[in-house]
């Protein structure tokens, strides 16, 4: 299956494209709104600008796709790969990526507001300047993660594994931290 093929299908009424092999697809500034791409492999895929607002993108594999300025919202990737993925300027609120490995991705700008990011993997991401108020953190490997600058008013990190973390000028307003307490 290629990029014409999923966009023929979509346009009538087709949603369910899970495991389909798309590597290295390229599907920039596409609309595909509701897909489901559960367990997908979209490894390397240039998906710039693509809307995948509730989508399903539950264990798919998106390792060095290029995902800068997508709309996520409300998107599932539970336990997806997105190791070494682009996602600076993406719109995720409200997506649940809880389980998913996010480590050395680029999230810099990125708008995660009150996503659930329970138990992934963000080791070594670059989240300058992103925005993860009240999102839920909880036993999240943040290990050597830049949040120089990133808003985390409000998020909860309890239990999370902050080791090697640059924080400077970050917002923690409301922020629950590893330990459990609060910062004022």
């Amino acid at each position: 299956m290629d990029a014409q093929e999923i966009l023929r299908l979509y346009a009538t009424g087709h949603r369910d494209f899970s495991h389909v092999s798309l590597v290295q697809v390229c599907l920039t500034n596409a609309k595909l709104i509701g897909a489901k791409l559960i367990g997908a492999e979209l490894v390397g895929a240039d998906l710039r600008g693509v809307d995948l607002t509730e989508a399903h993108l539950n264990q798919a594999r998106l390792n060095q796709a290029n995902l800068a300025h997508a709309a996520m919202i409300q998107a599932c990737l539970t336990h997806a790969d997105l190791s070494g993925a682009d996602l600076s300027g993406a719109n995720l609120t409200h997506a649940d990526l809880s389980g998913a490995d996010l480590s050395g991705a680029k999230l810099g700008g990125t708008d995660l507001r009150e996503a659930d990011l329970s138990k992934a993997d963000l080791s070594g991401a670059d989240l300058r300047g992103a925005d993860l108020c009240r999102a839920n953190l909880k036993e999240t490997d943040l290990s050597n993660a830049n949040l120089d600058g990133a808003y985390l008013d409000e998020a909860d990190l309890t239990g999370a594994d902050i080791e090697g973390v640059r924080i400077d000028k970050a917002g923690l307003r409301g922020t629950r931290m590893p330990d459990g307490v609060v910062y004022a």
